[in-house]
């Protein structure tokens, strides 16, 4: 089983690679509106347009609103004043990913922690592998955004439609770097179910030691023990 796992882990692996797309630069070049000023941070502009008409929800080809390219900019008073003018910051965009999850896949606490202030819900089921976004931090090792979002009260242990919790992407999708294993960690103290195996039953425990992560089994081994 464990070698069924790991083959499937390297296509998985492969193929995660290619999960969010930000706007292309002949897309950012054709904005106008709402969708420029958000991805430059223009808050003058961001208000007068929303008092000019402009639907703050309005979507482009690839179904990102202004609060998508305002956080794929990492532009937080953007973001703040989009929501302020009636932006709904857990719409999803083409690809299934809302606010909070672009912002924990780059790895930006600032902008989760605001979107989630916000009304950004920590919750959302996002992207093709129904996942979350804890579930996106903790399979790149984004430990703060990881922690903030198990503080905002992100599911612990939803299976995505890979089989696989938070828990187990921080282990088989890591390198078991320092970053992966205070992203355990995170997980470990707030409670999650490690005994929740992968689609052929193999643990995280069990994981970690195949692949010769002694500190992330280590505190697997505390918790169960």
């Amino acid at each position: 089983m464990l070698r069924s796992t790991i083959a499937f882990v390297t296509c998985v692996t492969a193929a995660t690679a290619f999960g969010q797309t930000p706007p292309s630069d002949a897309q950012v070049a054709a904005y106008q509106g709402l969708h420029k000023a958000a991805h430059e941070g223009n808050v003058a502009g961001i208000e007068a347009t929303v008092s000019s008409g402009a639907d703050v929800n309005a979507q482009d080809n690839a179904g990102r609103t202004p609060a998508h390219v305002a956080a794929f900019a990492s532009q937080d008073a953007a973001l703040a004043a989009l929501a302020d003018a009636g932006a709904d910051l857990n719409l999803l965009e083409y690809q299934l990913y809302d606010v909070v999850t672009i912002a924990a896949v780059a790895n930006d606490p600032d902008l989760v922690k605001l979107a989630i202030e916000l009304g950004n819900r920590p919750d959302l089921t996002t992207s093709i592998y129904d996942g979350t976004a804890l579930i996106a931090a903790a399979h790149l090792g984004h430990h703060e955004v990881v922690g903030i979002l198990i503080d905002a009260g992100a599911p612990l242990d939803h299976v995505n439609n890979l089989e696989w919790t938070a828990l187990i992407e921080a282990v088989i999708l890591s390198n078991g770097g320092p970053d992966h294993v205070t992203t355990v960690k995170h997980l470990v103290d707030a409670g999650a179910d490690q005994t929740i195996g992968d689609r052929y039953g193999v643990t995280p425990l069990q994981h970690a030691k195949t692949l010769g992560y002694a500190e992330i089994a280590a505190l697997l081994e505390a918790v169960a023990n």
